[in-house]
């Protein structure tokens, strides 16, 4: 009661006295009322000196009907006897020595009023609480002797009575008064408390980021519509809604928004306008448990300041940014669900071939969906040439394209093994790369594919607006990026076994399995075909003569010879030992003589040591009873035998 009281009092000196209500607001010697139960303690004492000096003026207005009071000076005391304000100042001043400090006092003990009358008459009147009846103030009359009579020590009593209901009007003005600021404080409490309920309802229903921070703002416009606001978010969030802008943080520390966000704290700024009017800026961090996400920001004519709720926005805005923080929480966790099943599905898809242009047109493909690219292309590595080949590509000025290992961002991600991404490639001069220039792009993410530590490729995205891929962006590309490495790895090392399983070492022509099987399939689809097989004649005695490391390199020569003479379609290979075989799909043997005889000359000619061939032909057609490899082996051999035994070095036709 004392510090509300002491409160009102302060306020109470900036007031006129005009402004206290003219009549009681209940009747002091109503038993009745409830304010009758309200007083005054002795701890209020100290701080009701302006309320005694104002019912004082106002007391002294009421009692210039009463002649008798006219005539002396009238003053008014404190509880500890001190005078505090006097009818006639110019006359004696407040100067308490004029009064008997004597009298003065011992109405405080005695609590009953007092006459002293000697060469004065000093006339002294307690004023006590109505509840506890304790002095808290003396009322006193000072008059000359000759004007002294008998009764005004009564009628000063009963103007005492006069005195104490206007003293206890003000006091129930002043509690009144206090009532309906803790009902008006209450009140606000409440309406805080009900738009906290209903704003944190409707942010925390909500799990999509941009829902969230619509909310905010249309919660906080509503409280505020003079003021414009702005959410500053400082992470790579995209939102279609105008007052979402991101926070920049480079170079602007004298920002009031990124100090806000730097140092987690509301900063109110105030700016003088030229026309003298004043400007508010007020920024206040989004802060969740795991960080500060990003700043609201205020701007609002200075002449509302005053409406302001600083605890109820800072309220709003860690509620704001919880909200968020859940949000995105919710949001990367259905992102990683989303990308585990691509990602599942990728490989899956991924393993489905070992094929390398099905690997590479298929993870082409799926790229442009995921990130929704403009353009994509993925290289391959090929370290015999030490170049990068582009293996696919919706650029069509780079399909098939070679480029070193030190050119452009290709180049940069081989030499570095390190993922990069461009926000905006026409403000970087550092490396110039034809896949940007000729798709007209600024935003790129290149990521390495790398293989047992090893760069094998790499993967361009590319689109035409800058600041397009996000971080989360950045990282999936590099996480699949590792499973469609995998994926080329193994089908490359798939291709080698397959390669190496088809192929004799020795000579690089394929393996007879692989032959038989090829003829095989030929002859389900095709309507003829023939075939050679070739013998080195006295092969042996080449081994005995300069050793088996001579008689490999003979027979390479022999093989590369056979490979230069054929078509591409044809298929050559190594039947067994010093014999090739080579079959010719839909020749007839007077086709395949001839190359059979060409064959025969180089080897004659192109050898060193130089050796001979002898060479076997047998053909197959749709109107042979019996269509089958062993059958047309066997002719082929049969007319081999031929040739050997009429004197090798020349060609036989079975």
């Amino acid at each position: 009661m004392a510090q509300n009281l002491r409160k009102a009092l302060v306020e109470f000196q900036q007031h006129h006295i005009d402004q206290w209500p003219t009549s009681p607001l209940v009747n002091y010697f109503d038993n009745e009322s409830w304010l009758q139960q309200q007083d005054i303690t002795s701890s209020d004492y100290p701080y009701i000196e302006p309320l005694l000096t104002a019912c004082f003026q106002e007391w002294l207005l009421q009692i210039a009907e009463f002649p008798s009071l006219q005539r002396g000076i009238l003053a008014v005391f404190n509880w500890e006897a001190r005078l505090i304000s006097s009818a006639d100042p110019s006359l004696i001043g407040n100067d308490s020595s004029v009064w008997d400090a004597r009298v003065v006092s011992a109405v405080i003990s005695s609590k009953r009023p007092h006459a002293d009358v000697n060469t004065e008459a000093t006339l002294v009147v307690p004023l006590c609480s109505r509840s506890e009846q304790e002095v808290f103030a003396i009322l006193a009359y000072r008059i000359p002797l000759e004007s002294y009579e008998p009764g005004m020590l009564d009628m000063l009593s009963m103007s005492a009575k006069t005195f104490l209901n206007c003293f206890y009007r003000m006091f129930e003005f002043i509690f009144i008064k206090d009532l309906m600021q803790l009902q008006n404080h209450a009140d606000r409490e409440a309406r805080k408390k009900t738009i906290l309920f209903d704003v944190v309802q409707r942010i925390h229903g909500k799990f999509d980021v941009d829902s969230v921070l619509s909310e905010v703002i249309e919660s906080i416009s509503d409280l505020y519509p003079s003021a414009a606001l702005e959410l500053h978010i400082s992470s790579d969030h995209r939102s279609t809604n105008q007052h979402v802008k991101p926070l920049v943080l480079h170079n602007l520390t004298d920002n009031i928004s990124v100090r806000a966000f730097m140092e987690g704290r509301m900063i109110q700024e105030t700016v003088t306008l030229p026309g003298g009017n004043e400007l508010v800026h007020i920024a206040v961090p989004l802060s969740g448990k795991q960080g500060v996400y990003g700043v609201l920001y205020l701007s609002l004519d200075g002449q509302w300041l005053e409406d302001l709720d600083f605890q109820l926005i800072t309220i709003l805005a860690d509620t704001a940014g919880t909200a968020f923080e859940n949000a995105k929480l919710y949001e990367q966790s259905n992102m990683l669900i989303s990308e585990l099943r691509l990602i599942n599905e990728l490989t899956k898809q991924l393993n489905q071939s070992l094929r390398l242009s099905e690997i590479f047109n298929f993870a082409l493909k799926e790229l442009l969906h995921i990130f929704k690219a403009d353009f994509c292309s993925t290289l391959q590595l090929d370290a015999d040439k030490n170049l990068f080949k582009v293996m696919s590509s919706n650029v069509d000025a780079m399909s098939k394209e070679l480029y070193s290992t030190d050119y452009g961002f290709t180049g940069l991600v081989y030499a570095t093994k390190e993922p990069l991404i461009l926000v905006d490639y026409s403000a970087f001069s550092k490396v110039k790369s034809v896949f940007m220039d000729e798709t007209q792009s600024r935003s790129l993410m290149v990521v390495p594919l790398v293989v047992n530590s090893e760069v094998n490729g790499a993967i361009m995205l590319s689109h035409r607006d800058p600041n397009y891929f996000s971080y989360d962006n950045f990282k999936l590309l590099q996480v699949l990026s590792t499973h469609i490495g995998l994926a080329i790895a193994n089908a490359s090392l798939h291709a080698k076994v397959q390669r190496m399983a088809n192929h004799d070492n020795l000579t690089g022509l394929y393996a007879r399995h692989y032959l038989d099987d090829r003829v095989n399939q030929k002859q389900k689809i095709d309507f003829c075909g023939s075939l050679i097989v070739v013998d080195i004649d006295h092969f042996k005695q080449i081994n005995d003569t300069y050793g088996h490391q001579i008689g490999d390199q003979i027979l390479r020569q022999v093989c590369e010879v056979i490979r230069t003479s054929i078509r591409e379609t044809d298929i050559a290979a190594r039947w067994g030992g010093e014999e090739l075989a080579i079959y010719f799909p839909q020749l007839t043997k007077s086709q395949t003589l001839r190359v059979a005889e060409r064959i025969r000359s180089r080897v004659e000619i192109e050898t060193n040591p130089g050796v001979t061939v002898s060479c076997g032909i047998s053909e197959w057609n749709w109107d042979d009873d019996k269509i089958s490899v062993e059958s047309l082996f066997y002719k082929a051999d049969m007319a081999l035998y031929q040739a050997k035994n009429a004197g090798r070095n020349q060609i036989q036709v079975g």
